[in-house]
């Protein structure tokens, strides 16, 4: 009996049959092949979805334009007051060990700065919610530190801080806080009526609404703090750096123009906007995994 079991399949297939066992495998593979060719299609999909190719056609068509000296002619503009890409390129191309290592230094102090800055805004938003008729003062004076301009705050942080990486991240830190704080403020403040209601119904304490509704609630407005901190947090860094600092891409920047290195200079600019890109990138990834239960997070 085993062995007539064994030879069916062959048997079957040399006379041209379909047992269940060939069928069953015959199934598998179409439905692997199917399944390949539609992650395929997903695949070219995603790239060729309008939002990535329309971006990607006008960078491109930038480019083009910028290298053909249409902009020169359009505004007037010579070449040492705005190198063309090739030439850009050839001085990253030149220089790429120097200025990956003060692009390093300067995300550095910009991540430095904001971790610091966005965390005494979340604890500023934590006491304006908790004690509103002491805390509720706070959020105006860090809205007014806020519009303190960089270049007020240079030099005084320099005096504080010293001419290290220190007085970087302590500019960064005034520069990021508000976003946090005013966001953090309004997401634990703007909690479902009826969810505050029921957890007052199982007699929940002050700390138990802060840790299940509140906080949880203010999660998707800190992200949007951190997104705006990402960037804000780079120009800080680099607007610090041109007053005193040693490296960075702020100091390099600097120094480009005052020696009209005008192709370094706009690597310098071309660099930061990149990491600011990579820090904002990783910001969003990380909202993707903490609040994925978030229904923004869903589509």
């Amino acid at each position: 009996m085993r062995s007539s079991s064994v030879q069916e399949p062959s048997y079957l297939a040399a006379a041209g049959g379909d047992s269940p066992a060939s069928s069953l495998i015959t199934t598998k593979e179409n439905e692997y092949l199917a399944s390949k060719k539609q992650r395929g299609r997903r695949y070219l999909f995603k790239w060729l979805n309008p939002g990535v190719i329309l971006p990607l056609a006008a960078g491109v068509i930038f480019l083009l334009l910028w290298e053909l000296e249409m902009f020169h002619k359009l505004f007037d503009l010579k070449k040492y007051q705005l190198p063309l890409p090739s030439a850009i390129w050839e001085a990253m191309r030149e220089n790429y060990s120097l200025l990956l290592s003060y692009t390093g230094y300067t995300l550095t102090e910009a991540v430095l700065g904001m971790l610091i800055g966005s965390a005494c805004g979340f604890l500023i938003a934590l006491a304006a919610t908790a004690w509103p008729r002491w805390g509720g003062g706070s959020l105006t004076l860090v809205a007014a530190l806020n519009a303190v301009p960089i270049v007020a705050l240079a030099p005084i942080m320099n005096l504080w801080f010293g001419d290290g990486i220190g007085s970087r991240a302590a500019i960064v830190t005034a520069t990021t806080m508000a976003a946090m704080a005013i966001n953090a403020y309004k997401g634990m403040s703007a909690v479902d009526p009826l969810a505050l209601d029921l957890m007052h119904s199982y007699a929940a304490g002050k700390p138990a609404v802060f840790r299940h509704l509140r906080i949880k609630n203010s999660l998707p407005y800190v992200f949007t703090a951190l997104k705006i901190n990402a960037t804000a947090s780079m120009i800080g860094a680099i607007v610090g750096e041109f007053f005193f600092s040693s490296r960075g891409l702020g100091y390099l920047l600097s120094n480009s123009i005052k020696v009209a290195k005008m192709p370094l200079g706009w690597s310098c600019i071309v660099l930061a906007a990149v990491a600011g890109v990579i820090f904002y990138l990783a910001v969003e990834r990380l909202e993707k995994v903490f609040i994925k239960w978030h229904p923004s997070q869903r589509s």
